[in-house]
């Protein structure tokens, strides 16, 4: 049986050393999250990099490992990278990872070039003018042959043409992502979604209660969960310490973003009812009303036919004309 390590570092995500060909550990690895990185020749985590440990994942990989006989050590490093570090390494890989698709897409165009080459080279063989197969005739094997070979030398050829334009839409979203991942809305959208997991995980640290149903006579059944104590307690607040590090880094995307004009700063304070904002596929429209983090505003409907009400969060304004 296998000696294994899994460990976790912010570098590298969670992996797994020791590994064989056909000691078994495949099937047990795959089973719990875990998935074989070709390049690095090893089991790990996807998307573990930069984050916390998911110690539930690492957890029953290594329970499972003992019961299938294996001897298992844990080497886990909590301790996070500065968030501008860890972003520079990110928009690196991708700019690798980019640029090996690209040269990919460059070999699958070759590989069509060379199967239409073929193929033109099988349709020339065939005789001219589509002479119709004479049945008996001495050159009925042969024809049928040139026949054949053309046919499937032009299913050949689409099938790599097709590969050849897949591999172009993988290599131009490769090279989108990081420009994409600094999107003015994505930000916002980031940033709101990191602050609601600190909230939670600020209640999951002080306990909280909540309703869970109100009876008919107005009595209300509450839920009530205890704070966190022991080894959750650590990994939630090791989380949230990454986290508040990631926020810092990202409202000051979202700052500069803003000084530099690439998006507008609004809010309940900015806009009022009357004024018009311009926001996706509909173009400039009246705002009804002002909520705390939306506004409401009519848009057609896609197929004529009333106008339909519906919010649009401040962020996604892409601007704005007084009334």
């Amino acid at each position: 049986m296998a000696e294994l390590t899994i460990t976790h570092t912010a570098v590298d995500g969670t992996l797994v050393e020791g590994t064989s060909k056909g000691d078994g550990t495949a099937d047990v690895l795959k089973t719990h999250g875990f998935r074989w990185f070709r390049t690095l020749g090893m089991w790990g985590v996807p998307s573990s990099r930069d984050r916390q440990p998911k110690t539930h994942i690492i957890n029953r990989a290594r329970a499972a490992l003992e019961a299938a006989g294996h001897t298992v050590t844990v080497d886990i490093d909590t301790t996070h990278r500065d968030p501008a570090t860890a972003e520079a390494d990110r928009a690196a890989r991708q700019a690798a990872r980019a640029d090996a698709l690209a040269d990919k897409a460059d070999r699958r165009h070759a590989t069509a070039g060379q199967a239409w080459n073929r193929h033109e080279t099988a349709v020339a063989a065939c005789p001219e003018g589509g002479e119709p197969i004479k049945i008996g005739h001495h050159s009925e094997r042969r024809h049928r042959r040139a026949l054949e070979k053309a046919w499937d030398s032009m299913g050949a050829a689409v099938e790599a043409q097709r590969d050849a334009e897949h591999a172009d839409h993988r290599a131009d979203a490769a090279t989108r992502t990081t420009a994409h991942r600094y999107n003015p809305v994505t930000v916002a959208n980031r940033i709101q979604k990191l602050d609601a997991e600190q909230r939670a995980d600020q209640r999951a640290l002080d306990g909280h209660t909540r309703t869970v149903a109100v009876l008919g006579d107005g009595q209300r059944i509450v839920e009530t969960t205890t704070a966190a104590t022991g080894e959750r307690r650590e990994q939630i607040t090791a989380r949230m310490a990454q986290r508040a590090d990631d926020l810092t880094y990202w409202r000051g995307i979202r700052a500069q973003q803003i000084a530099d004009g690439q998006t507008g700063d609004y809010s309940p304070t900015t806009i009022t009812v009357g004024d018009h904002i311009k926001i996706r596929f509909h173009g400039w429209v009246p705002v009804l009303r002002v909520n705390k983090v939306t506004v409401s505003v009519e848009t057609p409907a896609p197929f004529g036919g009333s106008m339909i009400r519906g919010t649009i969060p401040y962020h996604e304004i892409q601007g704005h004309r007084p009334a």
